[in-house]
């Protein structure tokens, strides 16, 4: 740093003329005293220049021991924040154990005919409790890429042309729950469909520890179903749910007849065809609902004694069907 000739004339002239202002003690001593001998303005300069390293290594020093003090707490704060952040993390990962132990998991069934809506509320469940939603063809699909011993079974069965017997089932959904993302629930969807599955279920689940805790039916009048069904249209890869009426894609046009003319149903995010299930008519529909209420009913009351069983009105807005599932999830 450097100071100019007239800064140090300008600051011997105050010195000299206010003997008392001064940046610390020993400098305002040693002002006065030059004052009082009577130096010349020559000689201020000499002494400012002379004192002027001594003042800014003393400025330098202040700063310096200010930052060391301001890391030195800085470096304090964190690792005492640090250490607050391992305590509620140690805290938080406490509580999950505890109740993923000693309370009792969200084991769901989630039934509905088709149509009912369980394809657009199981996953809201899911976000909402952070349990999967588990399909059994799904897990039926993931145990035979895995390879499993249950996996094998199913397989060989399969390739025999034969069904999958119940106790395969029953095996791979054992498998299924012991990982991770179960281990404070699952919704099971699809399963049980008889009340041979559900017996077999709750035998499995009590040798864990555990049973099922929640049984939600969306009901639906099987006219309405009939609207919903007939009109559904499907993008198989992703699997996507349009409908002519309630959701259409973008790309729908219509024809003379008033139905939508088959080429132009195609995903809004691919642009690739659209396709209806074969059993998405009016026909298999009638066949579908009536083996669906024969399977069900005695499923539910089943159940029912055990006071978990809720039913939901899906025949409304999707608003007024999610605030009957919330409902019907409480635990009061």
């Amino acid at each position: 740093m450097f100071t100019s000739t007239s800064a140090l004339r300008l600051a011997s002239r105050r010195i000299a003329t206010t003997s008392t202002r001064s940046v610390s003690s020993a400098s305002s001593s040693t002002a006065t005293k030059v004052v009082k001998e009577g130096s010349s303005r020559y000689a201020n300069e000499e002494y400012l220049r002379k004192a002027l390293p001594l003042l800014l290594a003393s400025g330098v020093a202040i700063v310096g021991a200010s930052q060391l003090s301001s890391n030195n707490e800085t470096s304090t704060t964190t690792l005492c924040r640090s250490k607050s952040s391992n305590k509620v993390e140690a805290a938080i990962q406490q509580t999950k154990d505890k109740f993923a132990k000693y309370w009792p998991r969200n084991i769901m069934i989630l039934f509905g005919p088709p149509g009912a809506g369980k394809g657009t509320h199981g996953p809201k469940i899911e976000d909402l409790l952070g349990i999967p939603q588990l399909s059994t063809g799904d897990m039926l699909r993931a145990a035979v890429a895995a390879q499993t011993e249950v996996g094998k079974k199913a397989q060989a069965v399969m390739k025999a042309g034969g069904l999958v017997s119940d106790d395969i089932v029953v095996g791979i959904i054992r498998d299924r729950i012991k990982e991770d993302d179960c281990k404070f629930g699952f919704i099971l969807d699809g399963f049980p469909r008889t009340l041979v599955q559900a017996q077999a279920l709750d035998k499995m689940l009590a040798e864990e520890g555990a049973s099922v805790t929640k049984v939600i039916e969306l009901q639906v009048p099987d006219e309405v179903l009939e609207e919903r069904i007939c009109g559904r249209w499907i993008h198989k890869s992703s699997g996507r749910s349009y409908h002519v009426k309630f959701a259409p894609p973008k790309s729908m046009q219509v024809g003379d007849d008033g139905k939508p003319i088959a080429e132009s149903m195609k995903d809004d995010e691919t642009g690739e065809p659209l396709m209806q299930r074969p059993d998405d008519t009016a026909s298999a529909l009638v066949k579908r609902l009536q083996g669906y209420h024969n399977e069900t009913v005695p499923i539910l009351n089943h159940y029912s004694p055990n006071g978990i069983v809720k039913t939901v009105n899906a025949n409304q807005k999707m608003d007024g069907v999610w605030g009957e599932v919330l409902d019907s999830l409480s635990r009061k």
